[in-house]
């Protein structure tokens, strides 16, 4: 049966017609774009052809109006141009241009958060407005793969999507170029709480004491596993997608330059690897990892559940379920804790003590800016000296802490105290 039947010329561009693959008697008119080779089909609702001529010259008057005037000729809704977006881009993939990487990234962009937001609205409706007020909103309904507040490194990933996709359907025609998005809005930086020295000591202490209080085997399992690796993490400054893909193949031991024994740990994540070095006292955490785990074979994930298998949310419960323990569930700017806070702990721990910017950079496989405008408050903390210099009462308060003696050498008999009396000191605390 043919597509189209009781066809009519109404003029040149411009048919009526009825479709043979429906049962309706309805006509449809079909409009060739001016200047250029592409038609628009429309219904015109009527089985009556007077009506169906005057109904079809209408909506060629209409389609000619909004060309001249730059208005969307078709309309299509977010999620089917983003679904042709991916294509090319899956293309692009396919032949070495962008990673595959990206892709995926993308489409659980889309899938995720851009769907809910936007996912059924017709793309030429989607304006600056929506555009502006999408970080808001991602803010209010949602929350990150590893932690309950959205960083703006998600928002801005999500935000650039739906740019591109916008960018996609202007080169396509869907919109006009007047659709595209001006600026980028100004994301509120949300402080990253770390972990204090006297909050880390806080949450080992009390780490071991509730170990000891599980009322289950495999609750002792858990607590134990999730305890070493928190000391792993504040000890290491691994992101937990690079966790989470750690192998016991690419854990290494070797010696510094004096000598020392130090752990080369090889880690992967955000589509980058790099090696990072780790004291002594993490691979004896390991080593209590390995104690437990039942997959401990070169290709086996390092952090497994109970049964062996790849943990896929590292103890993201057991982990809050020890912050709760601890009291040490929200920081101080009103933001629940969790894992990502021991990767700030240790950038925090080791900026306090000296370690230079670049160097931590490399270590952290993040840019000497992000670290310069996360971790800037360090600076002035360890420099308080300086900082103070010059105003009335530091001089005497200075004379005050030396009357007492020596503060770092009191600190320094301290923690030798305590590491007399504790075997398993995190390594932020040996000397």
């Amino acid at each position: 049966m043919a597509f189209i039947i009781d066809k009519e010329v109404l003029e040149t561009g411009l048919i009526i017609f009825r479709r043979g693959d429906v049962e309706h008697r309805n006509f449809y008119c079909r409009i060739k774009l001016p200047k250029e080779d592409r038609y628009k089909t429309i219904s015109l609702h009527t089985a009556d052809r007077e009506s169906a001529r005057d109904r079809a010259f209408d909506q060629d008057a209409d389609i000619r109006f909004r060309v001249k005037h730059d208005v969307a000729v078709f309309n299509r809704p977010f999620r089917q141009v983003a679904e042709d977006y991916l294509q090319t881009q899956q293309r692009r993939a396919d032949t070495g241009e962008v990673s595959h990487d990206r892709v995926k990234n993308l489409r659980n962009a889309f899938k995720k958060a851009l769907e809910d937001y936007v996912g059924s609205t017709q793309i030429h409706l989607i304006g600056q407005d929506r555009w502006a007020g999408y970080p808001t909103w991602r803010r209010e309904n949602g929350k990150g793969r590893f932690r309950e507040h959205i960083s703006d490194a998600t928002i801005q990933f999500e935000m650039g999507a739906l740019n591109a996709v916008m960018n996609f359907a202007i080169t396509k025609r869907l919109v006009p170029a007047s659709h595209r998005f001006e600026g980028r809005p100004k994301l509120k930086t949300m402080r990253r709480d770390e972990f204090t020295i006297e909050e880390y000591r806080k949450l080992h202490s009390v780490g071991r004491k509730w170990i000891r209080a599980a009322t289950t085997p495999q609750g002792t399992w858990y607590r134990t596993m999730c305890y070493n690796f928190m000391l792993i993490m504040c000890n290491t400054g691994m992101r937990p997608p690079e966790a989470k893909n750690l192998r016991w193949r690419d854990i290494t031991l070797a010696k510094d330059r004096d000598g020392r024994e130090i752990v080369v740990m090889f880690v992967q994540g955000k589509g980058k690897s790099r090696k990072l070095v780790a004291p002594k006292s993490v691979g004896e955490y390991l080593d209590r990892v390995r104690e437990l785990s039942k997959a401990t074979a070169p290709d086996d994930a390092v952090f497994t559940i109970i049964n062996g298998k790849p943990a896929k949310y590292l103890y993201s419960d057991t982990v809050q379920a020890l912050l709760v323990e601890a009291d040490l569930r929200m920081g101080p700017n009103g933001i629940p804790r969790s894992t990502y806070c021991f990767r700030h702990t240790y950038a925090t721990f080791r900026l306090s003590e000296g370690v230079d910017v670049y160097i931590l950079s490399e270590q952290m496989g993040t840019s000497v800016k992000m670290i310069e405008n996360h971790y800037g408050h360090v600076n002035t903390i360890k420099h308080a000296d300086r900082v103070l210099m010059g105003i009335g009462g530091w001089e005497a308060m200075h004379a005050d802490m030396d009357a007492e003696g020596d503060v770092e050498e009191a600190t320094a008999n301290a923690r030798q105290a305590a590491k007399s009396k504790q075997s398993a000191r995190p390594a932020h605390f040996k000397r």
